[in-house]
């Protein structure tokens, strides 16, 4: 079985920590590819709408690399809709794992992301999955993507400090991490605020297994 993550944005850096976090909780082998075509982070939809043509780009090496299903690596699940269209495989955003996984559990989730200009991608989606009833909010940390990645001691303590409030403050049974960058934060975060953390990386790496077990055959 074989697991490709497909980051939308060009920072390799941040495709490797996917596939290092991915590693941990699958027997899969995980592949990552860096969008070089796309811009260094994706922050608002016009960066989205910039790494699409990147993405689909990339579709027929996958095919050639026989890969199982792919995964999105950014949590607005940029260009989940074109990729499904035009995949071979089944295609899964981060993003929609999260949700799903805290559906799954029975829980309600607050979203924490990175800056306000996603917050209105991030909402649509939800709406659009069909998770509106589950979720409470979605929180802004005012941290740029590539700052959450660099993961400085200081803004460890700022997406700390929005989560302990989201969780107050919301009543949510999890707090969903709302940026690709958070996945290998996620046990510091954790033991910095006692709060239940969902991190679509990981969540992704465990439904896309799924995925391909339970796929119809034709």
């Amino acid at each position: 079985m074989k697991l490709l993550y497909i980051n939308p944005n060009s920072t390799a850096a941040m495709t490797d920590a996917m596939v290092a976090a991915a590693r941990h909780v699958t027997g899969a082998e995980v592949l990552g590819w860096t969008n070089t075509a796309g811009p260094p982070a994706i922050q608002g939809p016009e960066d989205g709408v910039a790494a699409v043509p990147g993405l689909l780009a990339l579709l027929p090496a996958a095919r050639t690399a026989g890969v199982d299903a792919i995964i999105i690596g950014c949590f607005d699940d940029t260009g989940l809709a074109e990729l499904r269209h035009a995949a071979h495989c089944p295609v899964l955003g981060i993003g929609q794992a999260a949700y799903h996984m805290a559906q799954l559990m029975g829980q309600s989730f607050s979203v924490v992301t990175t800056l306000a200009v996603s917050v209105p991608v991030i909402a649509g989606n939800i709406a659009s999955g069909g998770f509106g009833a589950q979720c409470r909010a979605v929180h802004p940390s005012d941290i740029p993507v590539l700052e959450v990645e660099a993961a400085a001691p200081e803004t460890l303590a700022r997406l700390a400090s929005v989560i302990r409030r989201a969780a107050a403050e919301d009543g949510a049974d999890s707090i969903v991490l709302g940026c690709a960058g958070m996945a290998p934060l996620l046990a510091q975060l954790h033991a910095m605020t006692d709060v239940p953390l969902v991190d679509g990386v990981t969540a992704a790496a465990c439904l896309a297994e799924a995925m391909i077990r339970f796929r119809p055959t034709a």
